[in-house]
């Protein structure tokens, strides 16, 4: 049976390539409240978003939302997800699975996935998930994260580069086709965590890899920690990354 879980919704207005993103209307609805439909149909007992902005928290509360106002200077949704945990003295062993506001697409059988998979890895510090890649375009999007990982399926490296990379394409500067691309594998940027962890996380210092990468899931691996990544058939949940973002999602979400 899985183990209880809630979801934590890290929702912030400062975007330098989108600002007030979570406010923008999707459909006609603000693009954070249909990132909580998809955590509300889930098996999670806990919904919360966690924000700093009043904009924000005024819409989320007017919608009858559990909402946490949380510090203005986090680094990263980790640093604020694991804020809402600490103030909600959640124990060490509660899973908390964390959605970007910016995610309104994810499948909840994906949050209900990534709870169970941390359940079933008590070796893991956290879980994520991935799915391998079919198009060359995304290979080489560095806004397309991608992941590498083990024969036990932790995680090895994520990065926005085309890993893993082929050398004879590098030597010969020749770009990757569909057709001859290596497995990859794009990373799906949601994770869950144990409340234990979330405590030590706040203490460690960020790494010049993730400065260099601006992806904090870094700094879980550069300091030792081991992050499962679960494997997906097939997900829609790519983030709105810019204002371009905004049509094909509001295509998928009128057909849900």
């Amino acid at each position: 049976m899985q183990q209880p879980y809630s979801v934590v919704i890290p929702a912030r207005y400062a975007s330098a390539r989108f600002p007030g993103k979570p406010l923008h209307p999707l459909n006609g609805l603000p693009m954070i409240l249909h990132t909580a439909k998809r955590a509300e149909e889930s098996a999670a007992t806990t919904v919360v978003i966690a924000t700093d902005d009043e904009r924000i928290a005024r819409v989320c509360t007017d919608a009858g939302l559990d909402v946490e106002m949380t510090r203005e200077d986090h680094p990263s949704g980790t640093d604020r997800i694991a804020e809402v945990a600490q103030r909600r003295q959640w124990t060490d062993d509660q899973i908390i699975v964390g959605l970007q506001g910016d995610e309104p697409a994810t499948p909840a059988e994906h949050l209900d996935v990534l709870a169970g998979n941390l359940q079933a890895h008590p070796h893991a510090d956290m879980a994520t998930l991935c799915m391998q890649m079919t198009s060359a375009e995304d290979y080489a999007n560095v806004n397309r994260v991608k992941v590498v990982r083990d024969h036990r399926d932790m995680a090895l490296y994520f990065s926005r580069a085309s890993i893993p990379a082929q050398r004879q394409a590098l030597l010969s500067n020749t770009p990757a086709t569909d057709a001859t691309m290596p497995a990859s594998y794009l990373h799906i940027g949601m994770y869950a965590y144990r409340c234990g962890y979330l405590h030590r996380y706040q203490n460690l210092q960020p790494c010049e890899l993730e400065k260099e990468e601006q992806l904090e899931q870094l700094r879980v691996l550069y300091h030792g920690g081991r992050i499962h990544v679960g494997i997906v058939k097939n997900s829609p949940a790519r983030g709105v990354d810019s204002p371009d973002d905004v049509c094909a999602l509001e295509a998928y979400l009128s057909n849900l």
